[in-house]
């Protein structure tokens, strides 16, 4: 199984535990899970030079650095 492969398992499990925790309201820690899994996506992304994933979670790291931003000011 190649790095990215596994960097997609990884970032899965987190964003699926992220999305979890957002339903059953465990904020912020829904932020760092969810935005981990984020990060481990967007490297997988540009490991495999997919730009369909490197656009859409790209952008999402912004959205989730607002979130913590907003949490902690």
């Amino acid at each position: 199984m190649k790095i990215s492969d596994k960097l997609k398992w990884v970032g899965t499990l987190l964003v699926l535990t992220g999305i979890a925790l957002t339903n059953v309201n465990y904020y912020p820690l829904n932020i760092f899970i969810h935005g981990a899994g984020v990060i481990f996506w967007t490297i997988s992304g540009y490991l495999s030079k997919d730009k369909a994933i490197l656009t859409n979670f790209g952008f999402q790291i912004p959205i989730f650095i607002f979130g913590i931003l907003n949490y902690f000011i």
